[in-house]
């Protein structure tokens, strides 16, 4: 898992560089997160709707949230006595 790709959409979005958040769709190896990322520009571009916008935003949202929540989870504990061995 690569939390940059996360913290990229999450940057992308707030800044609301489409153009960026296209390539990092395309790049991404996080198949859900681009197919997230496609709703929400899809949506943007074509709809003239915005709760059907809004919906995707927060999709995408709630799933850079979950992933960084399980990142976190599933990164190594390291016990402090391993830390001071000389």
């Amino acid at each position: 898992m690569n939390s940059v790709d996360y913290d990229r959409a999450l940057y992308y979005t707030h800044r609301s560089q489409w153009d960026n958040l296209l390539i990092l769709m395309v790049r991404t190896k996080d198949d859900m997160l681009s197919k997230r990322i496609e709703r929400l520009l899809h949506a943007y571009h074509f709809s003239h709707d915005y709760s059907v916008i809004e919906r995707n935003l927060y999709s995408l949202l709630r799933y850079i949230d979950h992933a960084n929540e399980v990142g976190k989870q599933a990164e190594p504990v390291i016990e402090e006595s391993f830390l001071y061995m000389r």
